[in-house]
């Protein structure tokens, strides 16, 4: 599994942006993908995540707001991101896991692609 991640920007508050994370690598569907987010002196925190049956989970802050989806047949995975708020600004991180380990956890995640600043100004 190789991941990396696209699709970040500059946006205005209240504007949207969709990222996207491909694996060039083999395998994709069975496996678990998240989104993760981090802020400078911050840890990185659990945004999203869709297992290999399309189960999904987000956190409290972007209910509602984020959308997570997944083509299996394009090994991609996407995260459609609506009435973004400046709080929301940091890098964004895709990540896999085999298994379905709690998902919040990024310790739980064995592969993880290079992060995309999302940047929203107020």
């Amino acid at each position: 599994v190789q991941l990396q991640a696209s699709g970040g920007g500059l946006v205005q508050a209240g504007g949207s942006l969709r990222l996207s994370c491909a694996n060039s690598g083999r395998g994709f569907g069975g496996y678990t993908m998240g989104w993760f987010r981090q802020t400078p002196g911050k840890e990185r925190e659990f945004v999203a995540a869709i297992t290999w049956r399309t189960n999904l989970y987000y956190t409290d802050s972007v209910k509602g707001r984020f959308t997570i989806s997944r083509d299996n047949a394009k090994k991609e995975v996407y995260l459609q991101m609506n009435s973004l708020k400046p709080e929301d600004t940091a890098v964004y991180y895709c990540a896999a896991q085999r298994g379905v380990q709690d998902v919040r956890n990024d310790d739980n995640y064995e592969y993880w692609g290079s992060g995309t600043q999302v940047t929203v100004s107020s």
